[in-house]
């Protein structure tokens, strides 16, 4: 068990472990395919997903809008289809409603109660801006992708939070769904990481890459965490 006395900050990556971002990637991809004649497991989708958006990222940097319409772009060259315009720009147009997980906002408040919360999430400001809506949660801090011009898992999105957040890493907990994007990197950087498995009743990783690594602390809710790192 990691010893939550020691922490100051807690940082969360957002889409994925606060938002809900299976069901609205799910939500936007499945009219495309139906449009296109083509019916997919969830899963198959999500794969191709996170195969796609991985292979973008890794790439010279782009603004995750247009990383979103290259997804699109390569789901269809994938499957054998040309996305229109309108179906490629969808992807993007429809995470400003990719929900919250039903816990999401009360467990901030009650982690809130004794730490410091701030966001490193593979976003644009622009997009978060209409995320934070949702989340109705003044964050300390806030690191994207855009602001970074990298994505994770570049050590370099977690290397800007430190230096913007202004507190040595024993002090900062790294709470986030993918172990490709977040457990990985802070596992390299020294930080102490809780992995919220979101997927526990779910086979496979869903839209991230596998990776083979055990997190510090596995919890499958972030009500969990809350009522062990800040009990009421």
């Amino acid at each position: 068990m990691l010893d939550f006395a020691q922490f100051e900050y807690l940082t969360f990556d957002c889409y994925g472990t606060l938002i809900n971002w299976e069901a609205g990637i799910l939500g936007a991809l499945r009219p495309i395919l139906s449009a296109h004649g083509l019916e997919l497991p969830d899963q198959e989708i999500l794969r191709l997903y996170g195969e796609c958006e991985a292979e973008a990222e890794a790439g010279e940097f782009q603004i995750y809008r247009k990383i979103l319409e290259g997804v699109v772009k390569a789901v269809g060259r994938k499957l054998g289809f040309s996305p229109s315009v309108t179906e490629v720009q969808s992807l993007p147009q429809s995470l400003q409603n990719w929900p919250p997980f039903p816990d999401t906002v009360d467990a901030l408040r009650q982690l809130n109660t004794r730490y410091k919360l701030a966001i490193i999430s593979n976003v644009d400001d622009d997009l978060f801006a209409a995320t934070a809506k949702l989340l109705q949660f003044p964050f300390d801090a806030l690191i994207t992708a855009q602001q970074a011009r990298s994505y994770k898992p570049s050590l370099n999105n977690f290397q800007l939070a430190q230096q913007r957040i202004g507190k040595p890493k024993e002090k900062i907990l790294h709470v986030a769904q993918s172990l490709y994007h977040d457990v990985v990197p802070t596992r390299a950087l020294g930080w102490k990481n809780v992995w919220v498995n979101r997927r526990k009743e779910q086979p496979g990783p869903g839209a991230t890459l596998p990776v083979n690594i055990e997190p510090d602390l596995e919890v499958s809710s972030l009500q969990a965490l809350a009522d062990i790192a800040a009990p009421r």
